[in-house]
């Protein structure tokens, strides 16, 4: 029998009939000299959607090859920041031509989405160290011991700064991939600080800090916002970072005259 790249469907029709008459896939194969997996997937077509004719194909045939498709995948697989528009250019330049919406289209495909890029601190090795250290010494720590932990900080609000976005193309586990994120150091134009502090139990007062914080300020604003707004009894941790308002020794000695225990930071 002649071999054509579509079978026509009287043979599909001859294949499902023998197949009904009791003869194995085999069998049937050699009768109709087609091979053997031919003549399995027309009755397991049929067996499924009582069909022999080809299934229509859902949408429009894809215009990047699997080739083009690896190569889209790798770019942004190496730099997530890669922009569709890119992507893009480097198809028209190697001789396929597509729209911006088809890119998107192949990376959600794929399991890609485009997201905001997370703003992370700067970290150094030795910092990164530091966290899985304290991770591992508090790995089995009760939560009845979270929940007595007053955690502070101070955070500056950009008025004026560096407030734009980027976005990147990942996975949705991951957000906090180093390629993924954008490092932040405290600087910028103008801006308002503030403290604040915050438990299981709930927030404390925010606090707006009038012009540049030193160790004096930031032991004012502790007797104002810690104690005896918080009343932190017996048993209560306080947590601050390592800032050097934090770690002065008249700020290490107030700590210490107001019975206050402070959780050891990491960095």
């Amino acid at each position: 029998m002649a071999k054509t790249k579509e079978l026509s469907k009287d043979v599909r029709d001859k294949t499902v009939d023998l197949h009904k008459a009791g003869m194995g896939y085999k069998t049937i194969a050699k009768q109709l000299g087609e091979k053997l997996t031919t003549a399995g997937a027309i009755i397991c077509k049929f067996e499924k959607h009582k069909i022999t004719v080809s299934l229509p194909q859902s949408g429009a045939p894809c215009k990047i090859s699997s080739g083009g498709v690896s190569v889209i995948m790798r770019t942004v697989r190496n730099q997530p920041r890669t922009t569709r528009e890119d992507l893009v250019n480097d198809l028209k330049a190697a001789g396929t031509i597509v729209t911006k919406k088809t890119i998107g289209n192949t990376l959600r495909r794929e399991g890609l989405k485009s997201c905001s890029a997370r703003k992370v601190p700067l970290l150094k090795k030795a910092h990164e160290q530091a966290r899985l250290k304290f991770a591992n010494e508090h790995l089995n720590d009760s939560e009845e011991n979270w929940v007595k932990v007053f955690w502070s900080d101070e955070t500056k609000i950009e008025l004026f700064g560096i407030n734009s976005t980027s976005r990147v193309w990942r996975r949705r586990n991951a957000v906090y991939d180093s390629k993924n994120t954008i490092p932040t150091v405290k600087h910028g134009g103008g801006n308002i600080m503030l403290w604040g502090c915050l438990s299981a139990k709930g927030t404390g007062q925010l606090h707006s800090i009038k012009g540049t914080m030193d160790r004096a300020m930031y032991r004012q604003i502790l007797g104002e916002n810690l104690l005896p707004p918080l009343k932190m009894g017996q048993g209560w941790v306080f947590q601050h970072d390592n800032d050097p308002k934090h770690t002065a020794k008249a700020t290490k000695e107030w700590l210490k005259k107001k019975h206050i225990k402070v959780l050891v930071h990491i960095l």
